[in-house]
């Protein structure tokens, strides 16, 4: 059986943050099945502008759509900034508002964070604007996440580790289920 292609995206700008150790743990996880490719610097995409959406748009978000379009599904992780999702990734959803890039697309969304309550719930909310498919069971928040993950990236909680294996089994499995109802 052929590996399903995954953009993860590390909503998180920090070098080496709990974020994107989670994203590390789930290739790791999913490995027999998904081939995880992990988009980790948001920053170098431009600020989104309205006039560029359709009309000249600039390479960077020309190939992160086509990214996004080409994979079999989408996995973000996030911390939450100020009760919100963090600029970055705010940006990089801005460019694709108005395609239909997300559009039943397979997603599986964590939030990992402090508290996380907010970001978590904006986080779906634009995720179901966009029309993305995602599941309570594709969904996770992680909370005090930095008691959760060390300095090495590992995952030292057992039942964070407990929920991102049950996180990974669903969310192979919407996938699985998205490719038989799909063309």
């Amino acid at each position: 059986m052929k590996k399903k292609q995954i953009m993860a995206i590390n909503g998180s700008a920090s070098p080496n943050s709990s974020n994107l150790a989670i994203l590390n743990k789930i290739a790791v996880l999913s490995h027999q099945t998904l081939d995880i490719k992990v988009i980790d610097d948001l920053a170098e995409l431009p600020h989104f502008k309205t006039e560029l959406t359709d009309i000249n748009v600039p390479e960077k978000i020309v190939q992160f759509r086509n990214a996004i379009a080409s994979a079999d599904g989408i996995l973000i992780c996030t911390p939450e900034y100020v009760f919100s999702i963090p600029s970055g990734l705010k940006n990089a959803i801005e460019w694709c508002v108005s395609t239909t890039v997300l559009s039943n697309k397979p997603t599986g969304l964590i939030t990992a964070s402090a508290s996380g309550e907010k970001g978590h719930e904006e986080l779906q909310l634009i995720m179901k604007t966009v029309m993305a498919r995602f599941t309570p069971e594709t969904l996770l928040l992680i909370q005090g996440v930095k008691s959760k993950v060390n300095n090495d990236g590992d995952i030292i909680d057992e039942n964070t580790k407990k929920a991102i294996e049950n996180f990974v089994k669903y969310f192979i499995e919407l996938i699985q289920k998205s490719a038989v109802l799909l063309p």
